[in-house]
Protein backbone atom coordinates (compact mmCIF):
# COMPACT_ATOMS: atom_id res chain seq x y z
CA UNK A 1 0.00 0.00 0.00
CA UNK A 2 1.46 3.20 -1.01
CA UNK A 3 1.47 6.62 0.90
CA UNK A 4 -1.64 7.83 -1.02
CA UNK A 5 -3.63 4.60 -0.18
CA UNK A 6 -3.13 5.20 3.54
CA UNK A 7 -4.20 8.60 3.23
CA UNK A 8 -7.40 7.61 1.46
CA UNK A 9 -7.76 4.92 3.69
CA UNK A 10 -7.68 7.15 6.64
CA UNK A 11 -9.83 9.88 5.25
CA UNK A 12 -12.74 7.57 4.72
CA UNK A 13 -11.84 5.57 7.81
CA UNK A 14 -12.10 6.28 11.80
CA UNK A 15 -9.05 4.73 13.32
CA UNK A 16 -8.91 3.76 16.54
CA UNK A 17 -5.72 2.57 18.45
CA UNK A 18 -6.05 1.41 21.93
CA UNK A 19 -9.74 2.78 22.38
CA UNK A 20 -8.39 6.54 21.37
CA UNK A 21 -10.18 7.42 17.93
CA UNK A 22 -8.35 10.17 15.51
CA UNK A 23 -10.85 12.29 16.10
CA UNK A 24 -10.88 11.97 19.83
CA UNK A 25 -7.14 12.43 19.60
CA UNK A 26 -7.46 15.62 17.79
CA UNK A 27 -10.02 17.17 20.03
CA UNK A 28 -7.37 16.68 22.68
CA UNK A 29 -4.36 18.09 20.97
CA UNK A 30 -6.52 20.97 19.96
CA UNK A 31 -7.35 20.92 23.80
CA UNK A 32 -4.02 21.50 24.83
CA UNK A 33 -2.95 24.00 22.05
CA UNK A 34 -5.69 26.56 23.36
CA UNK A 35 -5.05 26.04 27.16
CA UNK A 36 -1.27 26.92 25.71
CA UNK A 37 -2.31 30.00 24.13
CA UNK A 38 -4.55 31.01 26.85
CA UNK A 39 -1.40 30.55 29.35
CA UNK A 40 -3.84 28.18 31.44
CA UNK A 41 -0.86 26.21 32.51
CA UNK A 42 -2.44 24.75 35.87
CA UNK A 43 -4.71 22.52 33.50
CA UNK A 44 -2.18 22.11 30.92
CA UNK A 45 -0.29 20.55 33.70
CA UNK A 46 -3.37 18.33 34.15
CA UNK A 47 -2.91 16.98 30.67
CA UNK A 48 -0.30 14.62 31.58
CA UNK A 49 1.00 11.05 33.16
CA UNK A 50 2.82 11.12 35.97
CA UNK A 51 5.97 9.97 34.22
CA UNK A 52 4.97 11.91 31.11
CA UNK A 53 7.97 12.93 28.60
CA UNK A 54 8.05 16.52 27.75
CA UNK A 55 10.96 16.63 25.17
CA UNK A 56 12.36 19.39 22.27
CA UNK A 57 15.01 17.69 20.90
CA UNK A 58 18.14 19.30 19.00
CA UNK A 59 18.44 16.31 16.44
CA UNK A 60 15.53 15.47 13.71
CA UNK A 61 15.71 11.96 14.09
CA UNK A 62 16.35 9.38 16.17
CA UNK A 63 13.36 8.51 19.19
CA UNK A 64 16.38 7.91 22.46
CA UNK A 65 15.89 11.25 23.85
CA UNK A 66 17.59 10.38 27.40
CA UNK A 67 21.34 10.03 25.24
CA UNK A 68 20.82 13.15 23.31
CA UNK A 69 21.55 17.06 23.77
CA UNK A 70 17.93 18.41 24.18
CA UNK A 71 16.29 21.94 23.98
CA UNK A 72 13.75 20.61 26.40
CA UNK A 73 13.87 17.22 28.26
CA UNK A 74 10.93 17.37 31.01
CA UNK A 75 9.58 15.00 33.42
CA UNK A 76 6.69 16.01 35.93
CA UNK A 77 8.71 17.97 38.57
CA UNK A 78 10.92 20.10 35.14
CA UNK A 79 7.41 20.47 33.79
CA UNK A 80 6.04 21.68 37.11
CA UNK A 81 9.26 24.23 37.67
CA UNK A 82 8.71 25.14 33.94
CA UNK A 83 5.23 26.51 34.56
CA UNK A 84 6.29 28.30 37.83
CA UNK A 85 8.98 29.63 36.23
CA UNK A 86 6.52 31.18 33.51
CA UNK A 87 3.99 31.93 35.70
CA UNK A 88 6.23 34.20 38.48
CA UNK A 89 7.10 36.69 35.92
CA UNK A 90 10.45 36.37 37.87
CA UNK A 91 11.96 34.95 34.26
CA UNK A 92 13.62 37.30 31.70
CA UNK A 93 11.80 34.77 28.70
CA UNK A 94 8.37 35.19 30.37
CA UNK A 95 8.40 38.27 31.47
CA UNK A 96 6.46 40.23 29.46
CA UNK A 97 4.75 36.98 28.91
CA UNK A 98 4.64 36.38 25.06
CA UNK A 99 1.28 36.08 23.12
CA UNK A 100 0.97 33.02 21.10
CA UNK A 101 -1.52 31.11 18.39
CA UNK A 102 -1.16 27.76 17.45
CA UNK A 103 -2.56 25.75 14.59
CA UNK A 104 -2.13 22.21 14.74
CA UNK A 105 -3.13 19.79 11.55
CA UNK A 106 -1.97 16.95 9.52
CA UNK A 107 -2.98 14.46 11.55
CA UNK A 108 -1.62 11.24 11.23
CA UNK A 109 -1.82 7.67 13.75
CA UNK A 110 1.39 6.56 13.58
CA UNK A 111 0.62 3.26 15.66
CA UNK A 112 -0.30 1.74 18.89
CA UNK A 113 2.19 1.69 22.14
CA UNK A 114 1.58 0.23 25.91
CA UNK A 115 -2.48 0.84 26.14
CA UNK A 116 -2.41 3.83 23.56
CA UNK A 117 -2.02 5.69 20.43
CA UNK A 118 1.28 7.27 18.87
CA UNK A 119 0.23 10.18 16.29
CA UNK A 120 1.96 13.10 14.64
CA UNK A 121 0.56 16.44 13.44
CA UNK A 122 2.21 19.76 12.44
CA UNK A 123 2.17 22.83 14.70
CA UNK A 124 2.60 26.08 13.36
CA UNK A 125 3.29 28.91 16.26
CA UNK A 126 3.03 32.75 16.04
CA UNK A 127 4.37 34.48 18.91
CA UNK A 128 3.62 38.06 19.63
CA UNK A 129 6.46 40.29 22.03
CA UNK A 130 8.46 43.19 22.12
CA UNK A 131 6.42 44.37 18.98
CA UNK A 132 7.26 41.45 16.94
CA UNK A 133 5.99 38.61 15.69
CA UNK A 134 7.91 35.46 15.12
CA UNK A 135 6.64 32.28 13.37
CA UNK A 136 8.03 28.68 14.83
CA UNK A 137 6.76 25.21 12.65
CA UNK A 138 7.70 22.32 13.90
CA UNK A 139 6.39 18.10 14.05
CA UNK A 140 4.67 17.28 16.95
CA UNK A 141 4.41 13.74 17.88
CA UNK A 142 2.49 12.08 20.67
CA UNK A 143 1.82 9.40 22.85
CA UNK A 144 -1.79 9.23 24.31
CA UNK A 145 -3.00 6.86 26.84
CA UNK A 146 -6.52 6.69 28.88
CA UNK A 147 -5.86 7.14 32.06
CA UNK A 148 -8.33 7.13 35.56
CA UNK A 149 -9.12 10.14 36.81
CA UNK A 150 -11.84 10.89 39.53
CA UNK A 151 -14.23 11.71 36.51
CA UNK A 152 -13.42 8.48 34.91
CA UNK A 153 -11.26 7.63 31.98
CA UNK A 154 -9.71 10.77 30.11
CA UNK A 155 -7.23 10.90 27.72
CA UNK A 156 -3.24 12.23 28.92
CA UNK A 157 -0.60 12.80 27.88
CA UNK A 158 2.51 10.36 28.42
CA UNK A 159 4.94 11.75 26.23
CA UNK A 160 5.35 14.98 23.55
CA UNK A 161 8.07 15.68 21.41
CA UNK A 162 8.30 18.76 19.47
CA UNK A 163 10.90 18.78 16.28
CA UNK A 164 11.26 21.95 15.42
CA UNK A 165 12.76 22.86 11.83
CA UNK A 166 15.02 25.00 12.89
CA UNK A 167 16.53 23.17 15.95
CA UNK A 168 19.65 22.75 15.11
CA UNK A 169 19.84 26.34 14.47
CA UNK A 170 20.62 29.37 16.87
CA UNK A 171 16.87 28.84 19.23
CA UNK A 172 15.59 32.58 20.52
CA UNK A 173 14.42 32.65 23.91
CA UNK A 174 11.28 30.92 24.37
CA UNK A 175 9.02 32.03 26.77
CA UNK A 176 6.51 29.70 26.43
CA UNK A 177 5.43 26.18 26.20
CA UNK A 178 5.61 24.71 22.33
Amino acid sequence: MNGAQRCEENATTEPSVAGISLQEATQFIWLEADLLDGQDYSAWLALWTGEGRYVIPIERTGDDHADRLNVVYDDRAMREARVQRLKSGLSMSASPSARTVRTVSRFRVLGEHAGGTHLRCAQHLVEYKYDRTRTLAADVSYRLVRAAADSGPRIALQEKVVRLINSDDALFGMGYLL
